[in-house]
């Protein structure tokens, strides 16, 4: 994939008018990436809104959706009212098709 699943969603986010920023960090001394509660990529913000994504293939929706719902943290994140959508990307032709799941 020579475009990021992160680079689109925040490029959607944005043309819908969001305020959007990525909220992984990279660990050089693990070489792995760290999402923010261990589930989120992208936070956007849109008036009273927030809504947190886990950007991803389409082939990986499933185990996003299985991994947010073993989460520890969901609980709190809901209770906190933020929509929780997987975005799930996939090259059809020459265009990038979403996948949206709502897990919230």
């Amino acid at each position: 994939m020579s475009v990021s699943p992160t680079s689109l969603t925040l490029r959607d986010l944005r043309a819908d008018g969001y305020t959007a920023e990525v909220v992984e960090r990279w660990n050089p001394h693990a070489r792995v990436r760290h999402d923010l509660f261990g589930i989120v990529d992208v936070i956007a913000i849109r008036g009273t809104e927030t809504l947190a994504v886990q950007a991803t293939s389409s082939s990986n929706v499933a185990a996003r959706v299985r991994k947010i719902a073993e989460a520890p943290t969901i609980a709190a994140i809901r209770e906190a009212g933020w929509r929780f959508e997987v975005w799930g990307w996939a090259k059809k032709g020459a265009r990038w098709e979403c996948r949206k799941v709502d897990v919230s």
